[in-house]
């Protein structure tokens, strides 16, 4: 299926007469054409995010009925415009949606009337499981990971131990939720489902980058924490080279289908030596006989894993910046373009303004008052003298031609503007009797004396109809039989 279908159609003029903006967006955006959401639809609901007067929860719930919808292209499209929004709209819908109950209840979804059905119903049940998961750690620690600022002074690098060993596993579960979604090279075949897989792909980099820089905090207090906690690390750590290694399997995926390679980072294990070190220091708590390394060995291995793991957090920055300068350009473009317009419409005032001045007359406004005569239009005699024609091309000059450029220029607005501000021109009736008078209404009646160039004589009257009287006769007859 290709394009808009019917349903779609109706459905956004239906809201359009109800006059709900929000819903329209969301029905556009979730049609049932097989390509991703147009951004021009993200872009408002995102803009619908900020504003104080929309009810976030109604944008939730408009989402949430098009997931109740039976084709697999409504429902992946609804949930890719969710997890836009979770990404790029302010925070109170993230805020609204960790607060709900239950989110998406996709588990059972199947479309079997379409060709793909079967296929994307797979991806659709494994996409809602992720958005559920990253709703419910913002609830569980009330923070995005993927926005939470990064580096040597960033949360994660300065969190308590304590804070860290619990905050790390849920990182983990989100984690696991976005790798489960398996999506080989050749599955990717449709614009949905290739809108879903790089909006998997940015939240892949920015989690890892916050699970790496929690990692490395931990490392760096392990050979200090008592025996419980460092055992918890220590499955901490070996669960993160698990992830590593899937991490960089789904990258693959993504170099395969066109991204960038710039944007995939570097993937720097730390060394086989450092999980070695760890074990040990644990059995050494245990009271287990085991080689213990010197402090001197113990710390060049926690320096080069720290390192080589620095190494893979800075890789993943360069996503960020890369879309923060997009962001940047992509303003500043939207900034010209207004400005470029405003600039526009300042020179059609300009050239409106001087056009009006130079006819020398005024906008003609209607003189509202409660007399009858005033609320109906200036009585304009249609006929008109000779000289009084001559004087209405005059009055003109020739500035038609000005009015159609303008109007070839600017459109509709100089039309708008001409049609309120261009002067009526009236030239006035030429009476040729003194006695007569011209309707200014309400109670003004004025004389009209001037002398008319034209000389008006009067009409002569047609003659009086005579009767035929064989006519007249014959329908005396016909009348003379009906009575009888």
């Amino acid at each position: 299926m290709s394009g808009q279908s019917i349903t779609d159609r109706f459905a956004a003029a239906q809201h359009s007469m109800t006059g709900s903006a929000i819903s329209k967006a969301v029905c556009k955006a979730t049609t049932h054409e097989v390509s991703g959401p147009k951004k021009k639809h993200l872009d408002y609901l995102i803009y619908c995010t900020s504003e104080m007067n929309v009810s976030v929860p109604q944008l939730a719930d408009t989402l949430f009925e098009r997931t109740a919808n039976s084709s697999w292209v409504v429902v992946f499209k609804a949930l890719i415009a969710t997890h836009h929004l979770m990404m790029y709209g302010n925070e109170r819908l993230i805020q609204y949606l960790a607060s709900r109950n239950t989110l998406f209840n996709l588990n059972n979804f199947l479309d079997k009337g379409a060709l793909q059905g079967y296929d994307m119903s797979t991806f659709i049940r494994r996409y809602s499981r992720y958005l559920n998961e990253k709703a419910m750690s913002y609830r569980l620690v009330a923070v995005d990971f993927t926005k939470m600022k990064r580096g040597i002074d960033g949360v994660m690098r300065t969190m308590s131990t304590e804070k860290l060993i619990k905050t790390l596993p849920i990182i983990q579960n989100q984690l696991d939720a976005l790798l489960d979604f398996q999506a080989n090279p050749n599955e990717l075949t449709n614009g949905v489902i290739n809108a879903a897989f790089m909006l998997l792909f940015k939240d892949s980099i920015r989690l890892f980058a916050a699970y790496n820089e929690g990692v490395i905090n931990l490392l760096e207090k392990y050979f200090d924490l008592k025996k419980g906690q460092c055992k918890e690390a220590l499955d901490i750590y070996k669960k993160f080279l698990y992830r590593m290694t899937k991490l960089s399997e789904f990258l693959k995926v993504a170099e395969q289908v066109g991204i960038d390679q710039g944007d995939i980072p570097d993937l720097s294990q730390a060394p086989s030596s450092l999980l070695e070190a760890l074990e040990q220091h644990l059995a050494s708590l245990e009271g287990k006989k085991t080689k213990e390394l010197s402090a001197d060995t113990r710390a060049s291995t926690l320096s080069s894993a720290v390192t080589s793991l620095s190494s893979t957090g800075m890789s993943f920055s360069r996503m960020d910046e890369k879309e923060r300068l997009q962001a940047l350009e992509e303003e500043q473009a939207r900034l010209q373009a207004l400005e470029e317009e405003q600039a526009r419409l300042q020179a059609l005032k300009v050239q409106v303004h001087h056009y009006t001045d130079s006819l020398g007359h005024s906008c003609v406004m209607p003189n509202l008052s409660s007399d009858l005569f005033d609320l109906q239009p200036a009585f304009i005699p249609v006929v008109q003298s000779t000289p009084s024609i001559s004087t209405a091309a005059s009055a003109w000059g020739g500035r038609t031609e000005t009015c159609m450029h303008l109007i070839n220029e600017c459109g509709v607005f100089a039309w708008c503007i001409l049609s309120l501000c261009a002067p009526v021109f009236r030239p006035d009736m030429q009476w040729s009797q003194s006695g007569e008078k011209r309707l200014t209404g309400g109670h003004n009646w004025q004389s009209k004396t001037m002398t008319s160039t034209t000389a008006w004589n009067p009409v002569p009257m047609a003659p009086a109809p005579m009767p035929v009287q064989h006519l007249v006769s014959g329908c005396a007859s016909v009348s003379h039989r009906r009575s009888r």
